[in-house]
């Protein structure tokens, strides 16, 4: 089959498609043929060695990239009852010890890394659900506010954020979303109830908001102090990115949220998908081959969705 892989760190350029074995399905894993497969920052990191010199990724000669993925099971290992060939999926890839990503014609799951896919929706939108949908759905129940608290979206127009804002209207609680000022109608039509333009300072903002600053924020802009600063004393504070959470000043509670596949979780993602209750949004389509032109797109940043490769 082919794949997309690195076999030495760098830029985009160091991406290639190469002829590799079709993986083997093991005792509770399924195999899926990928029909699409979205493109992240975590992919990036990969192909430039960040998540290696992290200690996050073992030596290989090669390495697969690609952690989302809607296809079809081709087959299931021993053991899977959940799931049968011929069933539309999606999942997410977050174990680094495997040798192949998404960005494939076939890739191997655990089974309870997986999911049905949403019923009545393109593997091309579904394939940028997991990763991002899983990473807002659990940074939000790490914050554990209740119904009706205030929150602080960073970056909530972005592929987090935008999750995070429509999840977080969902559990009941009074978002202030930060974002491009062209970003107003779509965080407000997501479920924020406040908006605080990039341009704007962002503490002093949030404060004139909700006076005594806000119950929670969710960083997913990685604005870290910045965003600390909006947040009231013992508040509670999550940031989505490894190494980016500021100190815990003031008594509040800070953590960061790596995500992990949780099959159950991203049914019931996929099921809010089916009703229009969350936005799957694609920037644009690409076949495999093109891999690198979509990691030169996701450098030059700027998008609105992600873009998505189809082998």
């Amino acid at each position: 089959m082919r794949a997309v892989v690195v076999r030495s760190f760098g830029g985009p350029d160091v991406l290639e498609v190469s002829e590799v074995p079709v993986p083997a399905t093991g005792p509770g894993q399924v195999r899926i043929r990928v029909d699409a497969a979205s493109v992240n920052p975590v992919d990036a990191a990969t192909r430039s060695g960040a998540l290696a010199s992290a200690g996050l990724m073992p030596p290989r000669d090669v390495i697969g990239i690609g952690w989302d993925v809607a296809g079809h099971v081709d087959e299931v290992g021993a053991g899977v009852t959940t799931f049968a060939p011929g069933d539309r999926v999606i999942g997410l890839r977050d174990r680094l010890d495997v040798s192949l990503g998404t960005y494939a014609e076939f890739v191997v799951l655990d089974a309870e890394a997986v999911a049905p896919a949403p019923a009545g929706i393109s593997a091309t939108e579904a394939a940028t659900l997991p990763l991002n949908g899983l990473t807002a759905f659990q940074a939000l129940d790490l914050l554990a506010l209740e119904p009706g608290a205030t929150l602080l979206v960073t970056g909530a127009a972005g592929a987090v954020g935008g999750f995070a804002v429509e999840l977080a209207a969902l559990r009941g609680l009074q978002v202030v979303a930060a974002a491009g000022a062209e970003d107003e109608t779509f965080v407000r039509a997501a479920g924020a109830r406040w908006f605080v333009p990039r341009s704007a300072d962002l503490a002093e903002a949030v404060r004139d908001l909700v006076p005594g600053g806000v119950d929670g924020a969710l960083d997913a802009a990685v604005l870290g102090v910045r965003a600390l600063g909006a947040v009231r004393n013992r508040g509670a504070f999550v940031s989505v990115v490894a190494g980016a959470a500021p100190l815990p000043l003031r008594g509040i509670t800070v953590s960061e949220q790596w995500v992990a596949a949780d099959g159950s979780a991203l049914a019931w993602l996929s099921s809010l998908a089916e009703r229009g209750q969350v936005s799957l949004r694609v920037a644009d389509t690409l076949p495999l081959h093109h891999a690198i032109q979509a990691h030169e797109a996701l450098a030059k940043g700027g998008l609105r969705g992600r873009l998505v490769l189809t082998p």
